[in-house]
């Protein structure tokens, strides 16, 4: 009994520690419901424990009643005072007596339905688990004169069964331990025992009434999850680093985060072009050096990159949404034509050889028309782009997942 007695003090400053913590990491929700309520339960009682030798109850015996006052603090964590009575009367073939046991009780609750997630398969049953300790009284119309005053330890199991936002149906089932109780239940003599004197169960039903001016009470209100918001914003950090240009900068801090693959950029992602004529001044150095810095000759050889292939936009299988990483030969296009107002593009879509033929051959048309709306959203006139599908690229093993994917794409040919 001692480790029983033990192990409720334990859980009861357990109940007062969660609740102080949750309080606190709460504190800017606790407005959105309600936190008091009313209990009122009435029900039968079994004292087990102590009577004088030839005195005792029936089985289940009449009365037992309780009312309650109950503040939770969040939905999982609250305290809650209680009175009790207890009438003791004999069985049919006990010798007669009469006597009344009274309580009150300061106890920990835990909302079990919340913290089990009962809302994942009801949000009409909980479950509340209670306990504390408080103090009793014991009167007899026979026996001892007076009153027998005793310290009590109380636990219980409470369901619940929400009929409204205001009101609920509860059945509770409850143990009440005595300690130093001087008589027995029935009055006419001292109890002999040591430790826990008394032993009651009590079984009732009864109504919760919540009280406030909020909807629901905190007994039925599941709480986001306090993590969701971290795991949200950690996400977007997560997907933010990804650098899918593969330029060296994060899409977080990247400006242009589908800058040509193996171009210089400066620290916010973008290709370096002092010059302003659409083309990256490292391509530009490149060309220069090969073809020498002949401004036609230069702007030929970029047509020449387009025209053979160089410059590609590529999909995922069976899609026609440009993979992000590819979108920096849509860029090359753009820029190329608005450096150079007077040429035009012809935008060919291709498809692997996967799948009915028909169906690719509307695919390659779909890619190209996809492209096309991304260009023109980039400011090309689209009386300057035409689009074809070409259908399926037989050029590589159609038998190769990796060779399949570069020819899933969207090539171009220029003119100026």
């Amino acid at each position: 009994m001692k480790k029983t007695i033990t192990s409720l003090s334990v859980l009861l400053l357990s109940f007062a520690a969660q609740a102080q913590t949750a309080t606190e990491s709460e504190m800017a929700n606790n407005n959105d419901y309600n936190h008091w309520s009313i209990e009122l339960n009435g029900g039968l009682n079994k004292p087990f424990r102590t009577f004088t030798p030839g005195y005792y109850t029936e089985s289940i015996s009449p009365w037992h009643g309780d009312v309650g006052v109950r503040y939770m603090f969040n939905p999982k964590f609250g305290l809650k005072l209680d009175y009790g009575y207890d009438q003791f009367s004999e069985a049919d073939t006990s010798l007669e007596f009469d006597s009344r046991y009274m309580r009150l009780d300061l106890q920990g609750v835990v909302n079990l339905g919340r913290t089990l997630n009962f809302e994942t398969w009801t949000n009409t049953l909980s479950l509340l688990a209670h306990g504390g300790f408080g103090v009793g009284q014991l009167t007899a119309d026979d026996g001892f004169d007076g009153e027998d005053y005793t310290a009590n330890a109380i636990m219980g199991l409470t369901g619940q069964i929400r009929l409204g936002n205001r009101v609920a149906l509860t059945g509770d089932l409850s143990g009440i331990m005595n300690l130093k109780q001087n008589q027995n239940f029935d009055g006419m003599s001292r109890a002999r025992t040591s430790g826990v004197d008394g032993v009651i169960l009590n079984a009732s039903v009864g109504l919760t009434f919540y009280l406030g001016k909020n909807e629901k009470h905190a007994d039925w209100v599941v709480e986001a999850d306090k993590y969701s918001d971290f795991d949200r914003r950690l996400s977007l950090v997560e997907t933010g680093l990804v650098d899918s240009d593969k330029d060296g900068v994060a899409d977080l801090y990247d400006l242009e985060p589908n800058s040509i693959a193996g171009v210089a950029v400066n620290t916010k992602g973008q290709s370096i072009d002092n010059n302003q004529n659409g083309v990256p001044d490292e391509l530009e150095s490149y060309l220069q050096s090969t073809y020498g810095q002949n401004n036609s000759a230069a702007n030929g050889t970029v047509e020449e990159l387009i025209n053979d292939g160089y410059v590609n936009v590529y999909f995922d299988f069976n899609s026609s949404k440009p993979t992000n990483a590819s979108l920096s030969g849509v860029d090359f296009l753009v820029k190329y034509m608005k450096n150079n107002p007077s040429s035009t593009a012809e935008i060919i879509g291709y498809a692997d050889e996967i799948g009915n033929s028909d169906y690719n051959q509307q695919l390659s048309q779909k890619r190209a028309e996809a492209v096309k709306s991304v260009v023109t959203q980039a400011g090309i006139d689209a009386s300057r782009l035409t689009v074809s599908g070409n259908g399926e690229d037989t050029s590589v093993n159609k038998n190769s997942a990796e060779a399949r994917q570069i020819v899933r794409r969207v090539t171009f040919k220029v003119k100026n």
